[in-house]
């Protein structure tokens, strides 16, 4: 038999555990099949139900969108949320545009997040006027720019950029006209207001003591020169048009700040140009109605938000 040196003789011996050790397969363990399992349920979903796994539900109060002290908003980001199906409800405060503040939101805005927890909540502050801040244009641009905002850090937030603006009082004005006049690539979806004025003129806002003077402290005349003649640019039921969003309507019979015939202006509009409307009228006045009808009031926003701002 001829010498074989003892070190080749260990490298033939590797060299055949190797070839041995590589050719029989590896058995799973258990472990690795359920990690196995749960890699092929993960490909299985789509990336909203990904982002469901990770982010919980969230309140954050005082979010800047501008430099201004008073340009702020709170959101509200459900459980679940994902920038491909979670959209936005923005809430617009009242007081006349010079006064009022996003906490005075808050009681609806918990109720309206009860009664539709899959959704987003923003409850905005815009820039309140006085004699150095005109409200018109500006509070309009504030709304741009939270929309902007909101757009631009849609994926931070994990929601989707299409929106309904949700105005009472002077916020009910501020989103209709947002909405039928600068919403230019349709994001706003939906439009409600409860008791939002909507018809400058109405004979009844020329024969208020002091209108001129409350309306050179709301208007930027660089913007809109000559107002007194030209009230019907910032009038929401003058400018109407097929483009415009669906809009719900909650207003009151013996209103006394907003008349009622603001309402029933708005709504004949509206049909004229063909756009789907929900028209609500309550016995009490500027906003001061019975429970029951505050209950009948979310049971038909809740209805509307599902039909025109759906989560799929």
């Amino acid at each position: 038999m001829p010498f074989i040196p003892k070190n080749l003789l260990v490298i033939a011996m590797l060299f055949f555990l190797f070839i041995s050790c590589s050719q029989e397969p590896i058995e799973p363990t258990t472990a690795d099949l359920q990690f196995k399992k749960q890699q092929s349920q993960a490909d299985e979903l789509d990336n909203s139900a990904l982002e469901g796994l990770f982010y919980p539900k969230k309140i954050t109060k005082d979010v800047s969108y501008g430099a201004h002290p008073e340009e702020k908003f709170d959101i509200y980001l459900p459980a679940g949320r994902s920038y491909l199906k979670t959209k936005v409800l923005i809430v617009l405060h009242g007081g006349g545009w010079t006064n009022g503040d996003k906490s005075g939101m808050e009681n609806f805005v918990e109720q309206l997040w009860h009664d539709n927890p899959n959704h987003a909540i923003v409850n905005m502050n815009y820039v309140l006027a006085d004699a150095s801040n005109p409200a018109f244009p500006n509070q309009f641009q504030n709304i741009r720019a939270v929309i902007a905002f909101l757009t631009n850090n849609n994926v931070h937030f994990k929601i989707k950029p299409e929106f309904a603006l949700l105005g009472n009082s002077s916020g009910g004005h501020l989103s209709l006209m947002y909405d039928y006049v600068y919403d230019l690539n349709d994001q706003v979806k939906f439009v409600s207001t409860t008791v939002g004025p909507t018809d400058f003129t109405d004979p009844y806002y020329q024969n208020m003591p002091n209108f001129e003077e409350l309306m050179e402290l709301l208007v930027d005349e660089n913007v809109y020169p000559n107002i007194e003649e030209n009230l019907d640019v910032l009038s929401p039921a003058h400018n109407t048009s097929h483009s415009s969003s669906p809009t719900i309507m909650f207003y009151g019979e013996n209103d006394p700040i907003v008349p009622y015939a603001n309402a029933i202006t708005l709504y004949q509009e509206l049909q004229e140009s063909g756009v789907p409307t929900s028209f609500h009228t309550y016995e009490g006045g500027h906003n001061n109605w019975s429970a029951e009808d505050n209950n009948h009031k979310h049971q038909q926003l809740n209805a509307f938000i599902q039909q025109y701002l759906p989560i799929e």
